[in-house]
């Protein structure tokens, strides 16, 4: 009997044993899909955070950021375009401001936008004290989405200069869909608003979290361009085009007179213009002009260059720009008297 009593007493310390042991191991057997969905959930954010650094924002450099300076475009699958978005909703109001309250607004796509970006630009302005502004857009933009803009921003200007190359078009880009084609549009650009928010100062203080993707900042006062990364593109010399569409012609002059029609504009003080480019249309642009009855204000400059095969090099810039505005100091000040006699 007292050796069942031992072997029972044994048992029952081995099972205790057992169980406490048992006890002390639960904690971590519960802890273990804890861990897992961590495991899965920093997985997620390391994925995320790399396909920002390689499709969103945190491609791009943040160099460009100042008081006066807001990144428009940013080279990356998920982030793109931000300029239409942004005058669209007015999420950049000191720049809409600055655009409705300029003297004169240029019109045009991304090659009168880089053409005009210029010291030169911004000195003869300074000089004839009159407010500008550079109102081009890329992706080829065209007054359908222009048009439509200045409905909104009912500008002051009296003087419009226009690259008439494309612009005289209603063909939606991609770009100009994605601002204005529904009620979701707004909180697309809002985001990426809010994006450069925390791209500038993160990338700011460290700038090797971030890619060196191709950039355009752009000036709230101006509307001026200034690019990074060009060097990732190859350029050649401009190059003419002397082929003619009449049909792209005609439908140009339509909607040029359309446009001159409009009772805010005064048909007298818009000049047009062509920005030499890789295949200048020059032809197709004095017809156009010939057809709206303006004059064509295109000087000719010798050996200028493009950083991309498209638009103009800073240093070719610099130099058509003074030239245009050479050229067109003449119907600049007409314009000018005669808007200041209108008022007075």
């Amino acid at each position: 009997m007292d050796g069942l009593a031992d072997e029972g007493r044994a048992l029952t310390s081995g099972l205790l044993n057992h169980a406490g042991t048992g006890a002390k191991r639960l904690p971590w057997a519960a802890a273990r899909p804890l861990l897992f969905t961590l495991l899965v959930v920093a997985a997620a954010c390391g994925a995320y955070l790399f396909k920002l650094r390689d499709d969103g924002i945190f491609a791009c450099p943040a160099g460009g950021y100042g008081a006066d300076q807001y990144l428009a475009y940013c080279h990356a699958n998920e982030y793109g375009d931000y300029e239409h978005g942004a005058f669209w909703f007015g999420l950049e109001p000191a720049a809409t401001r600055a655009a409705g309250n300029a003297d004169l607004l240029f019109l045009g796509d991304s090659h009168l936008q880089f053409a005009l970006s210029t010291s030169a630009t911004a000195d003869w302005f300074a000089a004839a004290k009159l407010r500008y502004y550079l109102l081009g857009f890329g992706y080829g933009e065209d007054v359908g989405f222009t048009g439509r803009l200045l409905g909104r921003l009912r500008p002051r200007a009296r003087i419009y200069v226009i690259n008439v190359d494309g612009f005289f078009d209603r063909s939606e880009t991609v770009a100009a869909k994605a601002a204005t084609g529904d009620w979701a549009s707004f909180f697309h650009f809002q985001g990426k608003r809010w994006w450069q928010e925390l791209h500038r100062p993160v990338c700011g203080a460290v700038p090797q979290l971030c890619g060196q993707s191709y950039v355009i900042y752009r000036s709230r006062a101006t509307g001026a361009y200034h690019a990074m990364g060009e060097g990732a593109f190859v350029g050649r010399p401009v190059a003419a085009d002397d082929s003619v569409d009449m049909g792209a012609v005609t439908s140009a002059l339509a909607l040029g007179h359309e446009f001159l029609s409009t009772a805010s504009i005064d048909h007298r003080c818009v000049l047009l213009t062509i920005v030499p480019n890789g295949a200048t249309k020059s032809e197709t642009a004095a017809l156009i002009a010939k057809g709206l009855g303006r004059e064509l204000i295109a000087p000719k400059v010798e050996g200028l260059e493009t950083f991309d095969g498209i638009h103009l090099d800073a240093a070719s810039a610099e130099r058509w720009s003074a030239a245009f505005l050479r050229a067109a100091a003449p119907e600049i000040e007409r314009c000018r008297r005669e808007a200041g006699h209108a008022a007075s």
